[in-house]
């Protein structure tokens, strides 16, 4: 919080949860920028396992679309969650997550698919009945058109308690000192080489 109670979105690591939504194998071919987001997902997802950060997933219906790809190498404490409706914020998440944010959770890194449908409902869920920050990874959301993408963004970009960042962004915020005891894990993520990368909006 900055002066006057006004929220800055400065991420820390032990007041954050990482949210992936629906990263699954059925999207592969269908969502632009797919290999980006997969990859910007696995480095929010190892660098939350560095952080000590809890994992929330979902899965949409994945009798017929699938489970989460394979690359992002789920850590064994992460909270997996299948779902019809389009927000992560089923009521099986939202019993997991108030218990956490009870326990000073009042921040969320989001990423998945797609923007305009599930992700925007989800944030839209979490700042609403849960009066969190939400942290929108711009590198690690799409969605099947690059213009729903772009639309949907923009609709993020001015709600209240809403942050766009890049995944990077977040990683170095997350850590907030070059003497943090794993930041050389944190730097070495950072530096990994990636596919190529979505536009901001």
């Amino acid at each position: 919080m900055g002066s006057a109670g006004v929220r800055l979105g400065r991420l820390k690591a032990n007041t954050s949860a990482l949210f992936v939504c629906d990263i699954q194998e059925k999207f592969r071919g269908l969502i632009h920028g797919m290999p980006a987001v997969v990859d910007t997902a696995s480095r929010l997802v190892r660098s939350a396992e560095v952080l000590e950060i809890p994992v929330f997933v979902t899965e949409q219906y994945p009798k017929a679309l699938g489970n989460t790809v394979a690359e992002l190498a789920l850590p064994p404490k992460a909270l997996v969650f299948e779902k019809t409706k389009f927000s992560m914020c089923t009521s099986d998440v939202d019993k997991a997550f108030r218990k956490m944010n009870l326990d000073g959770i009042g921040q969320v890194l989001l990423c998945g698919i797609e923007t305009h449908v599930c992700v925007l409902q989800t944030v839209l869920d979490l700042v609403e009945k849960h009066n969190v920050e939400v942290h929108v990874c711009v590198d690690g959301v799409s969605s099947q058109r690059e213009t729903d993408r772009s639309v949907a963004l923009r609709r993020l970009q001015g709600l209240p308690n809403v942050f766009l960042c890049t995944s990077e962004m977040a990683m170095f915020q997350l850590a907030g000192d070059s003497k943090h005891p794993k930041f050389k894990q944190i730097s070495a993520l950072a530096k990994e080489k990636r596919p190529d990368q979505l536009s901001a909006l």
